[in-house]
């Protein structure tokens, strides 16, 4: 007979982790329960977290017309600090949230839950993930530090704001956006007028794909009282996210438009398409949405990796132009 394969949670696997991840197959076993604390199964987190730093510095660039090597190293840096500060978050969050993602078919199997780890075990993996972040952070300049400092108190305030707000998804756009400012202030020593308005823009674009997958979560939330967009707008969502989508695409259109002013015809077209790249993602998206189908919203949440790579590809092309 065919034996019944194990559910997540006996194997220590997370319920939504990528199938066959690294943290899953690949890492040493004793740090498997610490990995999946920091959703190293579950990359699009860290994703969406970097993407908006490669918007900010790239549209410094743009902006001063300049290339230092410097730069090389907050391209990378801010990658190996977006791990590293979305493991600090997410630990953050499981920790606040251990009561609630019992609750929750879909979190039960997250490691404070399930017991793979203890709160005290998280709070030091926390601790060590935040202090490694910070001396990346001690490496920019003193603007790009004091906004690093400052990001940290959206960080904590995110896991609550779903207990006091409808509105918790604007916490996280706050919170996961911030490298726009932080990256464009490392490489100009200042925050100009175009990483602002990529800050509102990618605020705006959290508020779509964050709805979308809070849709996931809309009836455990309703059982144990947590508030979320998705509740809010129930099957009006729709139209709320092409209204996200939108107010996003006119901010990334107006930024491109600020920081590309000095350069060539040709580099400012290049940066520009970016915009519609951007805006034709969010509408195939709109195109397969189905509220109550938990694996196509995953899915869906998953492909605003690609969404946003579209604009760092074109800023990056308009650089050399």
């Amino acid at each position: 007979m065919d034996q019944i394969p194990p559910r997540p949670e006996a194997t220590g696997q997370v319920s939504d982790a990528v199938t066959g991840n690294w943290v899953d197959t690949l890492a040493p076993a004793p740090l498997r329960p610490y990995l999946r604390l920091s959703r190293a199964d579950r990359p699009i987190g860290t994703w969406l977290l970097l993407l908006p730093c490669w918007w900010g510095l790239l549209a410094a660039m743009l902006a001063s017309d300049q290339a230092r090597w410097f730069d090389l190293w907050i391209f990378v840096s801010t990658a190996i600090g977006a791990f590293l500060m979305r493991g600090a978050g997410c630990t953050w969050n499981d920790i606040t949230d251990r009561d609630f993602d019992g609750a929750v078919d879909r979190t039960r199997s997250r490691p404070i839950p399930s017991g793979q780890v203890t709160v005290k075990q998280a709070l030091i993996w926390m601790i060590a993930q935040a202090a490694l972040g910070a001396v990346i952070l001690f490496s920019y300049n003193v603007v790009a530090i004091g906004l690093g400092i400052l990001s940290l108190g959206l960080v904590a305030i995110y896991p609550f704001a779903k207990r006091f707000t409808w509105w918790p998804q604007v916490f996280l756009g706050l919170a996961f956006n911030w490298g726009a400012l932080l990256a464009y202030a490392a490489h100009a020593g200042h925050v100009g007028r175009g990483a602002v308005l990529l800050y509102l823009c990618g605020i705006a674009w959290t508020l779509f794909y964050d709805t979308i997958y809070a849709h996931q979560d809309k009836e455990d939330d309703a059982l144990i009282g947590v508030k979320s967009t998705a509740r809010l707008f129930g099957e009006a969502s729709g139209k709320w996210l092409y209204a996200f989508g939108g107010v996003a695409v006119v901010l990334m259109a107006w930024a491109v438009l600020d920081v590309t002013q000095d350069r060539s015809t040709v580099s400012r077209v290049v940066a520009l398409l970016a915009v519609p790249s951007f805006a034709g993602h969010m509408i195939w998206q709109m195109s397969r949405l189905s509220l109550n189908d938990t694996a196509v919203l995953l899915r869906l949440f998953r492909s605003n990796r690609d969404a946003g790579l579209l604009p760092v590809l074109f800023f990056a092309c308009a650089l050399v132009l």
